[in-house]
């Protein structure tokens, strides 16, 4: 009655192997090498252009809470200084990296993947439009085989009685189709 419970390693083995974690570690490296490329995309192309309107190092812009904020004869700050230009740099690189990937990265894949589905629907369309063309021209055979049959033999094709041997035997007497191997 005593039931093996799993030991700490096999739980962290199965923990490891599990799919979920093997996913989030290739997010984690492929995100950070995407992050490379955005901030190349930021600081090379993007900064430049902001830079033209102002300045690109935003950190000098600060103001002065308690004066006098100005460096002291130890090389300490005196007074209290207020960094806004710093908080609004990194803002602003935040919003341009936001914008890069969303309007690099996220919008062309979101109209791709609505592309794809699109197309897949489609496909099942077309799919299911096939199978009931395939079972309107199997209803149409079943038809006309009922109609070379004849009158009397309709009865047994529609009370559908199962035995293969009844419906053969009589669908070859007396019917136009039945005389023709003879």
């Amino acid at each position: 009655m005593s039931e093996k419970k799993p030991s700490v390693l096999e739980g962290f083995k199965a923990f490891l192997l599990r799919g979920n974690v093997i996913d989030l570690a290739v997010a984690v490296v492929i995100g950070a090498a995407f992050t490379n490329i955005v901030n190349a995309v930021v600081k090379g192309m993007i900064n430049p252009l902001v830079g033209a309107f102002g300045t690109k190092d935003l950190d000098a812009y600060s103001s002065c809470l308690k004066a006098p904020c100005d460096p002291g004869p130890d090389g300490e700050m005196q007074g209290i200084q207020i960094m806004w230009g710093s908080v609004l740099g990194v803002t602003l690189q935040f919003l341009i990296t936001a914008a890069v990937v969303y309007f690099l990265m996220v919008l062309p894949m979101s109209k791709y993947l609505a592309r794809r589905v699109a197309a897949q629907k489609a496909k099942e369309g077309v799919q299911e439009t096939l199978e009931v063309t395939e079972l309107e021209v199997l209803k149409e055979i079943r038809d006309s085989l009922v109609a070379q049959r004849g009158p009397g033999d309709n009865l047994v094709a529609q009370r559908g009685s199962g035995a293969a041997g009844s419906g053969g035997a009589s669908s070859t007497s007396g019917t136009p189709g039945g005389d023709e191997g003879r």
